[in-house]
């Protein structure tokens, strides 16, 4: 059996969804966006004008979830099928939108430049248990209203790897889009091979901002898998106990999907969320707070009930240093997130209520998401029981490391950590080199070597131009964008690409 955890009964998850559908049908949820009013009230939902309000009946509601599918697939910038995220499979990527980094030479937070994310690109491109990246930070060096659009091109720009995004305004999504259109025959074929999520956060309590109103509008136009993300703040804006904040929260999700859907039927979303406590004496929303971890395990195990994928703000911390306090609080996020079998976790590398990013700690993170996924192993009987011939290799041989059980099984069922974590003794750790004794030093040598290091498949010149040409347009023709030296290669030739196309 694999590995899992429960919080709710039967009886409790019907509680909240028969809630959040009453609370749906009854008061609605505000949409400050006139044109998808409009797109609802076209299809038969009922909408008050005057206060900008939607009403989903239970029947409309269970539609929609029943259109909804159960798999998000991802897909390579290449085109290549890379990630069902579906039942209990569990991807990390790190945490997203970070307003500053730790910078990992000196020590000290500042603002991030657009080196800054080249580097994390390189690194996070080599990470092994970090599934695939996010645009974790924006950088400070590019005119804000595109800085959205400028974070995706540099990450597509050094992996190949599906990436977790999201716009900042409410027209950064069909440039965004455009970037990724770039890698595909057109916008139907980056439908049906999407590589993205996109983050949409309703405002809790039931609203739907102009900005996500129109980001859910454009991901659905271009076929962005959306992973609906409430920031719920128990005790200020939800309530204060696990069982009503996640009605209010599965409320707001399902609102989510109804429009989504009924813009498009079957377009795939993941149901997910921030949740975060209100600390009532420091006036801070610790998001790896105890009470916010039961509401997490609560809500994922309702978007299971509904057969949707599902995501989560797990396995980062709080604190705002690399120690104790970052290392249990991200681990403890990992091993719920695994056992409650969480199929997008956004967390590795983030600090400080996800404002501040450090790539010493997605190094590490990433060693802590390797013995997350070990953990949720499925468990079996393998040939181990009886353990007569166990016993007989011990008495014969007084250990079993070279009983033929050992020799076929450990490679499997013992887990080697890498470098990042120390499993030495003190003789072994004495003849270390300096560098490596130490954790921060450890961690910071380490992020060095993968920067160095980073062997990214290269991008085509005539994209790579293209991507420059879109994003200089939005930045204004005034502006000087900041150089990003990649590794280019002359464009495919057309009888290369048409071998890719037979073979999509």
């Amino acid at each position: 059996m694999r590995p899992t955890a429960l919080f709710l009964d039967d009886t409790l998850v019907q509680t909240i969804l028969d809630e959040a559908l009453r609370v749906l049908e009854t008061h609605g949820v505000t949409v400050y966006h006139q044109g998808l009013l409009q797109r609802m009230a076209d299809a038969g939902f009922r909408v008050d004008w005057q206060q900008q309000r939607l009403y989903i009946r239970a029947d409309q509601a269970t539609a929609a979830l029943k259109a909804a599918p159960d798999t998000v697939h991802l897909y390579t910038r290449e085109g290549d099928h890379y990630a069902a995220l579906t039942g209990d499979a569990v991807h990390f990527t790190p945490a997203s939108s970070a307003l500053y980094i730790l910078d990992h030479r000196l020590g000290s937070r500042r603002k991030p430049t657009t080196r800054d994310l080249v580097e994390y690109a390189r690194v996070v491109s080599g990470l092994q248990h970090v599934a695939y990246p996010s645009t974790a930070f924006s950088t400070d060096d590019v005119p804000q209203h595109m800085a959205d659009a400028w974070r995706l091109y540099v990450l597509l720009a050094h992996t190949p790897r599906p990436v977790v995004s999201g716009a900042f305004t409410p027209d950064g999504v069909p440039r965004m889009g455009e970037l990724m259109a770039l890698f595909r025959a057109g916008k139907e074929d980056l439908r049906s091979r999407p590589m993205s999520i996109f983050t949409v956060c309703p405002t809790s309590p039931l609203r739907w901002n102009e900005d996500s109103s129109q980001n859910l509008i454009d991901c659905v136009d271009w076929g962005i898998p959306v992973e609906f993300v409430p920031v719920p703040l128990l005790g200020l804006i939800s309530p204060v106990t696990v069982v009503g904040t996640v009605a209010l929260h599965t409320a707001e999700v399902i609102s989510g999907v109804v429009m989504a859907q009924t813009l498009r039927p079957g377009h795939p979303v993941l149901f997910g969320g921030a949740p975060a406590a209100f600390h009532m004496k420091l006036s801070t929303s610790p998001m790896t707070a105890v009470e916010a971890l039961r509401v997490f395990a609560a809500y994922v195990q309702v978007g299971k009930a509904l057969n949707l994928p599902t995501q989560a703000y797990l396995g980062q911390s709080d604190a705002k240093e690399l120690g104790m306090q970052a290392g249990a609080e991200t681990f403890g996020g990992m091993v719920l997130a695994a056992l409650l079998g969480v199929n997008s976790v956004s967390g590795p590398g983030m600090l400080d209520f996800v404002n501040l990013f450090s790539l010493q700690k997605l190094v590490f993170d990433d060693e802590l998401a390797g013995h997350a996924l070990f953990l949720v192993r499925d468990i079996a009987v393998k040939e181990d029981v009886p353990l007569d011939e166990f016993i007989a290799a011990v008495e014969a041989d007084g250990h079993v490391l070279t009983w033929e059980h050992t020799l076929t099984h450990w490679p499997r069922d013992l887990y080697l950590p890498g470098p990042a974590l120390d499993r030495t003794n003190w003789d072994q750790w004495e003849k270390l080199p300096e560098e490596m004794r130490y954790e921060s030093t450890r961690l910071r040598h380490l992020v060095e070597e993968a920067i160095a290091g980073y062997q990214g498949p290269p991008v085509d010149e005539a994209r790579h131009a293209e991507m420059r040409r879109i994003l200089q347009s939005a930045a204004g023709e005034d502006i000087t964008l900041p150089e990003v030296r990649i590794e280019v290669t002359a464009r495919a030739s057309r009888q290369e690409r048409r071998r890719r196309r037979r073979r999509r």
